[in-house]
């Protein structure tokens, strides 16, 4: 089995440092720290965890930003959501789950261009 090693972008290594540094101060940013966490290490054990977005539907920006092919979604608290994709690593025996987002609803929504009713 293939060892899981989960690495944050600059952009969502920025959000888990401001949880991390507002989660004594705000319940709201403990909790969706406290299930960040939590998935991280179901994301390890399961790397296909997350839900898959469809290859039509991964944002332009990440393509050519980081090349991906492929995008999972996992549902926080809050309706924040983490975005991640899987690549190989280093050796054959590992796979990196490759955080490329963590975001609040609205960020979300932008971001796949949806459109309230």
């Amino acid at each position: 089995m293939k060892k899981v090693r989960v690495i944050f972008s600059p952009e969502a290594e920025e959000v888990y440092k401001y949880l991390n540094k507002q989660a004594h101060l705000s319940k709201t940013e403990n909790m969706i720290l406290n299930a960040l966490n939590k998935k991280i290490e179901l994301i390890k054990l399961n790397m296909h965890y997350g839900t898959p977005i469809a290859k039509k539907l991964i944002p332009e920006e990440y393509k050519i930003k980081y090349g991906i092919t492929n995008l999972f979604r996992v549902e926080l608290p809050q309706f924040w959501r983490m975005l991640y994709t899987l690549t190989n690593g280093e050796t054959e025996i590992e796979v990196i789950a490759f955080v490329l987002d963590v975001i609040d609803h609205k960020a979300y929504d932008k971001k796949f261009d949806y459109r309230g009713i």
